[in-house]
């Protein structure tokens, strides 16, 4: 069925709003057409009455827990919520139960993903078997069944021959590794990142440099392999500037940034709850500056959520017990556009670009654009409709966030995948 989509707001090349109809067929857009000439009549027609339309929001970092973990999440909640939260191609992390490492698993969460019908699901495969660092995984049958990376998400690769060798393969795969990057000898019994939080209530502090010793080791590795090395949720300001002088010699390196290492430091947590507990944990003002500067001038080259949900019963065991996450998809956007741009502070364009364009030019994926030809991936916006994050409203099964009450404007209304409404507001 052909889509028309009317008086839209379109961001132009320049980054300003422009008036646009928008024809959408075959599950691609066929027409942008001037807001000033008469749009076509034949098809379902849609009055965006001058919302925001933009591709489709891509998140690089998700987790959608199935198998394994299906009371956290599964694929289909984990899609609906993207959808809820304005995002059309979502890519999830291998540490399920069994864990991503074999073909058969990866082939299982894109099957469930078809059978959702939502969003694109493009799944990561593990660089060790159960995520062990004992033994590298097959990557080129994994690739063979359609991971898009690997990665050992949730856990740091701690040998650096093993995370050399990975890297020599991917290399020659042409693949990306992608790290989270953690040294454990630093991290062992902490929940909170070292600091004032940590001190006052008698806790284990996770320091800055478990992260950034991963970052400088990988990157080395990176430089000798020739490999694209990506950077998961970074938030430390030695991170950034590691990254950042990396790229300037040429290594193959991007990094990724959630919009909470972007909105809150370790001062803001106002007590033991655990939906403050999350890793990277929040954590200086110094460094959420680093982060967004790292934004800003392109050494982090994307937002990502790491929507990381558990369940209500995990998460009252406490911070020093509770599961380390929290969940990102809904309120992604609408966090970002109050606190950025609607202040002023950044362009809307600048933020648009790290959700869609970005990670698609990092990933290589044909998605992120609004031009004739693409994939009819798309979301609407109300800029100015403004409510209250109400985690008891949410698509995903996971309540745990540190945002519930925050009032916000941004919201999306509508998300289109490959031509098909898959969100509406009145759904």
């Amino acid at each position: 069925m052909t889509v028309i989509i009317r008086n839209a707001s379109v961001l132009n090349q320049e980054g300003l709003l422009e008036r646009k109809h928008i024809v959408l067929e075959e599950g691609v857009i066929s027409a942008l057409i001037d807001g000033n000439e008469a749009a076509p009549e034949a098809g379902e027609i849609i009055d965006a009455e001058g919302k925001l339309l933009i591709p489709g929001l891509i998140d690089m970092h998700v987790h959608l827990r199935e198998p394994g973990f299906e009371h956290k999440e599964t694929v289909e909640t984990g899609s609906r919520s993207a959808a809820k939260g304005g995002f059309t191609t979502i890519a999830c992390m291998p540490n399920t139960r069994p864990v991503t490492d074999t073909p058969e698993i990866v082939q299982f969460v894109k099957d469930k993903a078809r059978e959702a019908g939502l969003v694109k699901v493009l799944p990561y495969a593990a660089i060790t078997k159960n995520e062990l660092g004992r033994e590298l995984t097959d990557f080129a049958a994994l690739k063979e069944a359609g991971a898009i990376g690997y990665t050992d998400d949730g856990v740091g690769v701690q040998s650096a021959q093993m995370m050399k060798d990975a890297m020599n393969i991917a290399a020659a795969l042409d693949m990306p590794v992608i790290a989270h990057c953690e040294d454990n000898s630093l991290v062992e019994g902490c929940c909170v990142a070292e600091g004032e939080f940590a001190r006052k209530h008698g806790l284990k502090g996770i320091p800055n440099e478990s992260e950034a010793i991963h970052v400088g080791r990988d990157i080395l590795l990176a430089e000798a392999t020739g490999v694209h090395y990506h950077v998961c949720h970074v938030s430390t300001e030695q991170s950034v500037r590691l990254i950042r002088q990396a790229k300037e010699i040429g290594i193959k390196v991007t990094a990724e940034v959630c919009p909470h290492h972007l909105l809150l430091s370790e001062e803001d947590i106002p007590g033991l709850d655990a939906n403050w507990k999350m890793n990277p944990p929040l954590r200086s003002r110094r460094d959420v500056k680093a982060c967004i500067e790292g934004l800003l001038d392109g050494t982090l080259d994307m937002i990502v959520t790491d929507h990381a949900p558990h369940s209500e019963e995990e998460k009252a065991k406490g911070m020093q017990l509770a599961p380390f996450g929290i969940v990102g998809f809904e309120t992604a956007f609408p966090l970002l556009y109050t606190a950025f741009v609607a202040t002023g502070k950044w362009d809307l364009s600048l933020l648009v670009q790290r959700m869609t364009a970005d990670p698609a030019r990092v990933f290589r994926l044909n998605t992120g654009v609004m031009d004739i030809g693409a994939p009819a991936d798309l979301t609407l916006i109300d800029l100015e409709q403004e409510k209250e994050v109400d985690p008891g409203s949410f698509a995903s099964k996971g309540r745990n966030t540190p945002f519930g009450g925050w009032k916000l404007k941004g919201w999306p209304v509508m998300t289109w995948v490959d031509g098909k409404a898959v969100w509406t507001e009145k759904n």
